[in-house]
């Protein structure tokens, strides 16, 4: 097969893992609060990027910068410890359907971060595909409530995944030039300690949150968050890997998006979420703008 092909293959891939794995995660929200479940499946997929190491011959702690050490943990720290728990938080609220038009905002986040720290360029075409984008979201904040939610939860749940989809961006943004000169298995693996290390720091530090340990007990929940974690986590990453691997960066951008897209019809027939003509306008008016922003 054609290498671009088969890296196109792995990104389109990709985006119907994470919808599988979304749905998962809407899943375990019912059983299992934001900040556990997102320790949870930091700790599962932290341990098989540990185990993957003398699979592919490299080791944890390699001859690279302090910097790079201390940027990857606050990277993972920001965009995995505060973004995936209030993308939880987003999911549990709106749903798995609508939390990915939500989602769509990364790319212009991304890009807009970059050109504020990095001092990349900003097209004409990036600013009409951030507006695309934006429009898709207050279209889908329209959306009519899931019963039992009144519309200011729902505007608080969007509020959440923009947060969650910000912090990712940053996340990404101030690791960047690290990202360039490091393997991505190293990379990948410190950013999850960061979050890990954060995450158990915030456990011993809020009372609260201090009963999330109480997911790592074998329990019937395991059935949908170990899956959750394993899928949405390690398998997800790796596949993603192998689609910019082989293809161009790009075009796995936007055929990752498409995640948006399989997220509809998985959690109608798993978690009965309705497939209404605003929400599938916002998705495809989301899906025009990462296109633009991310092809031209």
């Amino acid at each position: 097969m054609n290498p671009s092909l088969l890296g196109q293959v792995f990104s389109v891939s990709v985006a119907v893992i994470w919808a599988l794995a979304v749905v998962l995660f809407r899943l375990s929200g019912r059983k299992v609060s934001p900040f556990a479940l997102n320790l949870f499946k930091n700790c599962v997929a932290t341990v098989l990027f540990l185990a993957t190491f003398p699979v592919i011959g490299q080791t944890l702690f390699r001859d690279a910068p302090a910097l790079d050490y201390w940027l990857l943990l606050l990277s993972g720290a920001i965009g995995i410890a505060a973004a995936d728990t209030l993308f939880f938080v987003s999911l549990n609220t709106v749903g798995a359907g609508l939390s990915q038009v939500v989602s769509c905002m990364y790319s212009p986040f991304v890009i807009l971060f970059s050109f504020f720290f990095l001092g990349e360029r900003l097209t004409a075409w990036d600013v009409v595909g951030a507006g695309m984008i934006l429009t898709s979201v207050f279209l889908a904040s329209g959306h009519k409530p899931p019963p039992g939610m009144s519309r200011r939860d729902l505007a608080k749940g969007f509020a959440y995944g923009a947060s969650s989809v910000a912090l990712m961006a940053i996340g990404v943004v101030i690791v960047k030039p690290v990202l360039n000169r490091s393997p991505v298995i190293w990379a990948t693996t410190i950013r999850l300690l960061g979050g890990v290390a954060a995450l158990a720091v915030l456990s011993l530090v809020v009372p609260r949150w201090r009963s999330a340990w109480r997911a790592f007990r074998p329990s019937r929940d395991w059935k949908i968050t170990l899956p959750a974690s394993v899928i949405g986590t390690y398998v997800a990453m790796i596949v993603w890997i192998a689609g910019i691997k082989f293809t161009q960066a790009s075009t796995a951008a936007i055929l990752n998006q498409t995640s948006a897209v399989f997220v509809l019809p998985i959690a109608a027939l798993v978690l009965k979420e309705s497939v209404t003509k605003r929400k599938l306008g916002a998705v495809a008016l989301a899906l025009g703008g990462v296109a633009l922003v991310t092809l031209l």
